[in-house]
């Protein structure tokens, strides 16, 4: 993490307006390490223009039509999409929330709103982007009448602390996995590389970053995760140019070669400028759904996107405030509300521009390890996002195995805060273990979260000490409760 800068100092210097709004030397930063802050993040997260396409673009909905309303994919208008709601998000987090975290379609969210949504019978894809804005219009009720914040101030401050830890974990296991190190096995959940070795010039490439970012860290380099990734790039290019590796996978999805890249390949682009398309914007039926399913799944639909949504902000900005010291003493981040109303909003932007739900990426995380601690960080990504719907051919020249090891690093720096748990007192250290256990075993930052919660409270009342648990954990545990228990109860009434 960046130096902090003397308070006497800090004072002694003019401070121009931006300095001012942001209130960048007060948080003991400076514009230059925003400004590398917000590269990072965005470099780390860009692959969601990519990738989010992939996902909900590819796949017919119950009617056999495609997202953008034609009869085949239309992902050039999905990604541009994707990367304008990011950016408009991310800096409406920076201005108004003045907080280093962006916005993305989530990934998740994403899949269970094309898997578990779209393809209903009869559920068309502007039905299913409708469930998605009632989902953040409700949200957004929440927050503006205080629910939402009450339950976060509600959580106990190690819960909050072992959710950060379990969210390094998580982003580790995800940089790992995305770069290509940790992989499925034959006949283990998970293996080394391939067959248990580190093979192919893709894992050469992201050890070689992973090694650059620590050695340059270890040196005090400031930019030392941003340089990381550019040259990993660099060496991705190069290798590609003279390996022709080409991508992990077909088209369908098949396995085409294990040793390639594993989603962008990383050629110089014929063309750096594209003329985006924006055709997926406002392509949504709010109350399609209704007709299309019926009002008991409808309901249930919206409260699966809305607890998973709900928990995994929380998570999120948590853990960036805890790495970047803006808790307060209760482990809360400044303006809780005003962060909370912009993700509401982003959740509904991203149904209502055919994107899927927008929610706070973790991988904001990156750019707080590379200094970033205001809102101007923010703005930063969001304009990088805004200016990819323009350059998405630039965008694609990063593969993962480049941007992925910082993720690991910055997992590093946040599994640190472990300490901050008592374990000697089994009632909070058995939930805080499910916490950060269950993220990246279950690949789900609210699985671990509502496992804590359910612990917690069951281990209260079984000690006797029901009275000291708050009224609203009570029902968030019982919330979570019906969460994990959707798929038997969803048989139970018919949907």
């Amino acid at each position: 993490m960046a130096p902090r800068t003397p308070t006497s100092t800090r004072q002694s210097r003019p401070r121009s307006a931006v300095d001012r709004y942001f209130r960048i030397s007060e948080r003991g930063s400076t514009v230059a390490r925003e400004v590398r802050g917000g590269l990072a993040t965005f470099f780390t997260m860009a692959y969601i223009i990519v990738l989010n396409p992939l996902i909900i673009g590819t796949q017919p909905d119950g009617t056999g039509g495609f997202l953008g309303g034609g009869d085949a994919p239309a992902l050039a208008a999905v990604a541009a999409a994707t990367a304008l709601v990011a950016g408009v998000a991310t800096i409406l987090m920076g201005v108004v929330a003045n907080y280093p975290l962006a916005l993305a379609t989530g990934l998740g969210l994403n899949a269970f709103v094309t898997f578990g949504i779209a393809s209903l019978p009869g559920m068309t894809w502007a039905d299913a982007m409708g469930v998605v804005v009632i989902e953040g219009l409700i949200l957004l009720v929440l927050v503006l009448t205080g629910f939402r914040e009450a339950v976060f101030h509600a959580v106990p401050a190690q819960l909050k602390t072992a959710i950060s830890v379990g969210i390094g974990l998580f982003i580790t296991i995800i940089g790992l996995v995305n770069g290509g190190i940790v992989r499925s096995g034959a006949g283990t959940p998970l293996e080394l590389g391939i067959g248990g070795f580190l093979a192919g010039w893709p894992t050469l490439v992201f050890v070689a970053g992973l090694l650059l970012i620590v050695v340059l860290m270890a040196r005090k380099v400031r930019g030392a995760i941003l340089a990381g990734i550019a040259v990993a790039t660099v060496l991705a290019v190069v290798v590609e140019a003279v390996a022709r590796l080409g991508a992990r996978t077909n088209a369908d999805g098949t396995v085409r070669d294990e040793r390639a890249w594993g989603l962008n390949v990383p050629a110089l682009p014929e063309t750096w400028i594209s003329v985006p398309d924006f055709t997926t914007l406002g392509q949504f039926n709010l109350l399609g759904s209704f007709e299309a399913v019926g009002l008991v799944t409808v309901v249930l639909l919206v409260f699966t996107l809305l607890l998973a949504d709900f928990f995994d902000t929380m998570g999120t900005m948590v853990a960036i405030g805890k790495e970047g010291d803006l808790l307060d003493e209760d482990g809360n981040p400044p303006a809780t509300r005003r962060i909370l109303v912009v993700d509401s909003l982003a959740s509904a932007a991203g149904g209502a521009a055919g994107v899927s739900s927008n929610t706070s990426f973790i991988e904001s995380a990156t750019g707080v390890g590379e200094g970033a601690r205001t809102g101007l960080a923010s703005v930063v990504t969001g304009v990088a996002f805004l200016l990819a719907t323009f350059l998405a051919p630039v965008v694609a020249i990063v593969p993962y195995e480049a941007a992925t090891p910082a993720l690991v690093v910055v997992g590093f720096l946040m599994m640190t805060q472990v300490g901050g748990i008592d374990w000697s007192d089994f009632e909070i250290a058995l939930p805080a273990f499910l916490t950060i256990v269950l993220m990246p075993f279950a690949y789900s930052i609210s699985a671990g979260i509502g496992a804590g919660f359910v612990a917690y409270t069951v281990l209260k009342v079984a000690r006797g000490k029901a009275r000291e648990v708050h009224p609203l954990m009570w029902v968030v545990a019982g919330l979570f409760v019906v969460y994990f228990a959707i798929d038997p109860f969803r048989e139970l009434v018919g949907a």
